[in-house]
């Protein structure tokens, strides 16, 4: 099919700063592709490409140039590309894998399924900002009033002793059936010292904790999930991972209770894909999570989960973060992610 793809680069502005284990965001470059083919007059498909900062695999300082050259081969192989190639830029992948699943798709619902036809929504969790204690304390009783039932907390910014107090604050007002908190420690821990921590944590009843160790230490976090007392989900350790043997090895070793999959991070959708194909051959749990993409990203990601059957909340409550962001049918109804039709 002949096609034509324009790249349309974007600034987007938070509407309030974003604490991260690796800065603050205040602003997100992202870059849109614009895919059209004489064949579909008038039809266009838009993907988003929207790699993090010192975080994706693909975070390069000639990312527009590579960019430009992956979608100008594309438009020679007449909509085609090598998945083995292009798996290495997996946000780069995943913008041209949605931009022509929109444009087939020829509106923003991109997949059959009650969530599309907005019958139901999606199960999301509540996101807490890192901050000082009274900032992330404000946040999660606004989420607990807007009727969240699973919030997840960013750990590691403060001391200690303080985010144990948050968890304490939270535990005092609502058992583990009335909310479900997860903590996200993006690496936060040492080797030496993460095991108390994990102890602490677990008298709290949480779900689980992300990333407690930063990534690329096997042994060790292999050591943590076999002997944990608070379930271990994987996020940046899976960055870079692209091929599924790479995949395979890496929960084989590790043998996580959870892994949680980010398209733009983690391969695009086809490695999305391989990546629950094989956690679920080894007994593995899965939630899906954007990664501070825009509405186009996150409608994307949202369609394509709608398309399994997980009753896990989904980390998917990022795309309404920037003052300038694109105008797509999505809303937050309470704790759920909808697609107004």
């Amino acid at each position: 099919m002949n096609c034509k793809i324009e790249i349309i680069p974007r600034l987007l502005h938070f509407k309030q700063p974003a604490g991260t284990s690796r800065g603050t965001y205040t602003t997100r470059k992202v870059w849109y592709l614009h895919f059209t083919s004489p064949d579909f007059p008038g039809r266009v498909g838009i993907g988003e490409c929207a790699p993090l900062p010192a975080l994706s695999c693909d975070d390069l300082p000639d990312y527009e140039d590579i960019l430009k050259r992956f979608c100008r081969q594309v438009e020679k192989e007449q909509g085609m590309w090598d998945k083995d190639v292009l798996c290495q830029y997996p946000s780069i992948l995943f913008g041209l894998e949605t931009a022509i699943w929109h444009f087939f798709a020829g509106s923003w619902a991109l997949s059959d399924t009650a969530f599309s036809r907005g019958e139901v929504g999606i199960q999301i969790n509540g996101l807490i900002w890192m901050g000082d204690f009274d900032h992330m304390l404000s946040q999660i009783e606004k989420k607990m009033e807007a009727g969240f039932r699973c919030v997840k907390l960013k750990i590691g910014a403060i001391d200690f002793e303080k985010e144990l107090a948050l968890l304490r604050h939270i535990r005092t007002h609502f058992s583990s059936k009335e909310i479900e908190l997860r903590v996200d420690a993006n690496g936060a821990f040492s080797p030496g010292d993460a095991m108390e921590k994990l102890k602490r944590l677990s008298e709290f009843d949480l779900h689980s904790i992300e990333q407690p160790i930063r990534a690329g230490q096997w042994e060790e976090m292999a050591r943590l999930t076999s002997e944990s007392p608070l379930p271990v989900a994987l996020d940046e350790e899976l960055i870079g991972c692209n091929t599924l043997e790479e995949k395979k090895k890496l929960l084989a070793t590790i043998r996580p209770q959870y892994i949680i999959i980010k398209p733009s991070l983690h391969g695009g959708i086809c490695g999305g894909d391989e990546w629950i194909m094989e956690a679920e051959k080894q007994h593995i749990g899965w939630w899906i999570t954007s990664a501070l993409e825009s509405n186009i990203g996150l409608n994307a990601i949202a369609h394509w989960c709608a398309t399994f059957n997980n009753p896990l909340p989904q980390g998917l409550g990022t795309g309404m973060l920037f003052t300038d962001n694109i105008e797509v049918p999505l809303e937050i109804r309470k704790d759920c992610l909808w697609f107004c039709k």
